[in-house]
């Protein structure tokens, strides 16, 4: 079972990495498509505050959002570790104790959350009608984290299993459901943003309960928990799960930063910063994807001590990436006309839609870089250097090149600086994976340590 189980340590590693970025990237579009319908149903109520209260309470969904995508990133590390090494029964009960500890671990964190809303709104800037609602709406939605971290930690158990179409589907049907109770909860039975948030609730049990029957049914199940093997599990998960969430933080605070800088430029500007924002997501999902798709087959090879694949597998996911770039790149610009006209762009915000339907779009394949590097750190035992190359991207590149592409060019500026920061970030993190990937595979090197259990953090020395 276990030769069967760790499906990557074997065949062409470009079909992998093409069959597992293409199965991810459709979840995750179903992720971005019902948000953004969410907000056109909100927006049809015609009332400002409501949309307002979903853009703050957003900020805070992202935090709590981290938690559950750094929790599935340490445990779907650990469990592909484990099917490379050929441990079967390892992996089964690495998924065990990772979802016990990520419920627990996310009931704590939703509580917390839950009981400073009005303080965390606050902080965002959300005053009067405008922040209660946030406020109602958070209360609601935030209690079911833990069936979030359920189905997040499902979709990475499967995925390290290479049942990339199985972890897809829970997160389309979890869209399928939202999308379905929207216009029910909101329109039919009048409940505007609390209709929303319940559709929500809803989505997020799906997505738990569909993640974890395909592991019941098709992967063995769950094992009973071991008091032994839980504490041993503890450290690599906190010591991958921990940089993980600090590694997605880093995000929206480089979105912040290109806000600001963008918003003294005007509202026609923010606008067409808006707009690119949600194209960018949407037509890039392919390689969001990467990280995640790309983690479990470097971390089977890695655990099968198949160190040529785990290089060759790196450089599979760069061509593959390379290639999807230049490909939608061609696709925007030939349609950066029309996408202009969907939004009623004119003036600097079709300036800025054009800009980056055009040279800036290819510049993205240096993000799909820093991705697959992101996704090389933390399945070879390096956590840490993703978070490093995430933050130094959103803030020590992103500061500098933003205030200097403002300086010389205005609000176009604004964008090439945040791409530019990409540009630098992405060879910083391409030079060091390799540095890790040689250093995994050297002769003298321990290469059994990732299967001694508790003592992931000492890799944090791992000779350079």
């Amino acid at each position: 079972m276990a030769d069967a189980q760790a499906k990557f340590v074997s065949g062409s590693l470009l079909r992998h990495v093409t069959v597992m970025s293409l199965t991810s990237a459709l979840g995750i579009t179903a992720v971005f498509l019902v948000d953004f319908v969410d907000m056109i149903f909100i927006a049809m109520l015609g009332k400002a505050e409501l949309a307002a209260a979903v853009g703050y309470a957003g900020s805070i969904l992202f935090f709590t959002t981290s938690f559950s995508i750094g929790m599935a990133i340490a445990v779907g590390a650990l469990v592909a570790r484990s099917l490379g090494a050929g441990k079967e029964e390892e992996a089964r009960a690495r998924s065990t104790h990772g979802l016990i500890y990520g419920v627990g671990f996310g009931t704590a964190f939703a509580a917390f959350v839950w009981i400073n809303v009005p303080l965390f709104v606050s902080w965002i800037g959300a005053t009067g009608e405008t922040a209660a609602l946030a406020q109602g709406y958070l209360r609601i939605i935030v209690p079911s984290l833990p069936f979030l971290v359920v189905g997040m930690m499902g979709g990475g158990i499967l995925r390290a299993r290479g049942d990339a179409r199985r972890a897809m589907m829970a997160t389309i049907y979890g869209g399928g459901v939202n999308a379905v109770l929207d216009p029910i909860l909101i329109f039919g039975l009048g409940l505007d943003l609390t209709g929303a948030a319940l559709a929500s609730v809803a989505a997020r049990v799906v997505i738990g309960l569909t993640a974890v029957v395909p592991i019941l049914r098709h992967h063995g199940g769950f094992p009973r928990p071991r008091v032994l093997g839980m504490l041993k599990d503890f450290a690599p998960l906190v010591g991958i799960g921990f940089p993980a969430i600090l590694t997605q933080l880093a995000t929206p605070v480089g979105q912040a930063i290109v806000t600001r800088s963008m918003a003294q430029y005007g509202l026609e500007a923010v606008a067409g910063m808006a707009i690119v924002g949600r194209l960018m997501p949407v037509s890039f999902a392919v390689i969001f994807a990467l990280s995640g798709a790309v983690g479990p087959i470097l971390g089977q090879n890695f655990g099968a001590q198949k160190f040529d694949r785990v290089r060759a597998g790196f450089n599979a996911a760069l061509i593959f990436a390379a290639a999807v770039v230049v490909v939608i790149s061609v696709v925007l610009f030939a349609l950066r006309g029309p996408i202009a006209d969907l939004f009623s762009a004119t003036g600097i915000t079709r300036d800025l839609v054009f800009l980056f339907c055009g040279p800036l779009a290819l510049l993205f394949f240096f993000n799909g870089v820093l991705f697959i590097s992101n996704a090389a750190f933390n399945n070879l035992g390096h956590p840490f250097y993703s978070t490093g190359m995430n933050w130094g991207r959103n803030t020590l590149a992103m500061v500098p090149l933003v205030w200097l592409g403002a300086a010389l060019f205005g609000a176009p500026g604004v964008l090439i600086g945040q791409a530019l920061a990409g540009v630098v970030f992405g060879v910083v993190a391409w030079v060091l994976a390799l540095r890790v990937i040689e250093a995994g595979g050297v002769a003298d090197a321990p290469r059994d340590r990732f299967a001694r259990e508790g003592r992931l953090l000492s890799l944090l020395n791992l000779r350079k």
